[in-house]
């Protein structure tokens, strides 16, 4: 079971899943690079990343696995599914569509470089700088989540907000299309997000043929945080149908 997280976060933020999958699966949940403890990598773009994920997966030998991915770890996921089929058991895309979107963060990198370049001295003063660029106080504290001291005492973000900030474009493009995975995925929406909308359905159906839809009330784009017991119960209801359908489809893809 190999878990992808989102644009900013780390593996830990999706350790709700992880702890609940256990007693199941053997989890690895990843940093993806330039975030959490994973290299930086020059130049980041969507390639790169998804080179280094893959790259990383032969090097370890999980072999076939079950992926699981939010946000930018779902855009991941998918094109990990898309070119490596034959590893892929099955897809579970949380509130994110194989389609390309617009910026929606120019905020946060504001808000990024700001801290990075006052060189704060505790995190007190980095959320108040934050918070003049920056509405929602739970952005704020999950950012947060990635800002450690260095040597000099001086904060500094986990994270690689100059790479991923010069990599964002590339992050916001759909996959490469001509390509599709035949196995069986799953995607998990917000209620209360415009991540997944209905246009995207025909994207979704052309390169994800067997996907279905779950839709999660009361949950917006961090759905795994906001509704974790729901979100939790979706992934492993949809895992242990995988598992029931036996190995393998038509085409040799999915349930490997």
């Amino acid at each position: 079971m190999i878990l992808l997280h989102g644009l900013f976060g780390s593996g830990a933020n999706l350790g709700g899943l992880s702890r609940a999958l256990r007693e199941h699966f053997s989890v690895y949940s990843l940093d993806l690079p330039s975030h959490g403890r994973s290299q930086w990598l020059q130049p980041l773009t969507m390639s790169t990343l998804t080179a280094a994920v893959e790259d990383g997966l032969d090097h370890a030998a999980y072999g076939c696995a079950h992926v699981v991915g939010h946000s930018l770890g779902g855009k991941v996921a998918m094109e990990l599914a898309l070119s490596r089929p034959g590893q892929v058991a099955s897809l579970t895309v949380a509130d994110i569509a194989p389609v390309a979107y617009s910026a929606r963060h120019d905020a946060v990198f504001a808000a990024l470089e700001a801290v990075a370049q006052a060189r704060c001295v505790s995190r007190e003063s980095a959320a108040s700088l934050m918070r003049e660029y920056l509405v929602e106080e739970t952005v704020v504290q999950f950012l947060l989540t990635s800002l450690v001291r260095t040597g000099d005492s001086v904060m500094a973000w986990r994270f690689d907000w100059r790479g991923i900030s010069d990599a964002y474009s590339s992050f916001l493009a759909a996959p490469v299309g001509g390509r599709s995975y035949e196995g069986p995925v799953q995607f998990i929406r917000g209620a209360e997000s415009d991540y997944i909308r209905e246009e995207h359905h025909p994207a979704i159906d052309v390169l994800f043929p067997r996907a279905s839809l779950q839709v999660i009330p009361g949950a917006g784009h961090w759905l795994h945080a906001e509704q974790a017991s729901a979100f939790n119960e979706l992934v492993l209801r949809f895992l242990q149908s995988v598992q029931g359908e036996g190995n393998g489809n038509r085409n040799g893809e999915g349930a490997c």
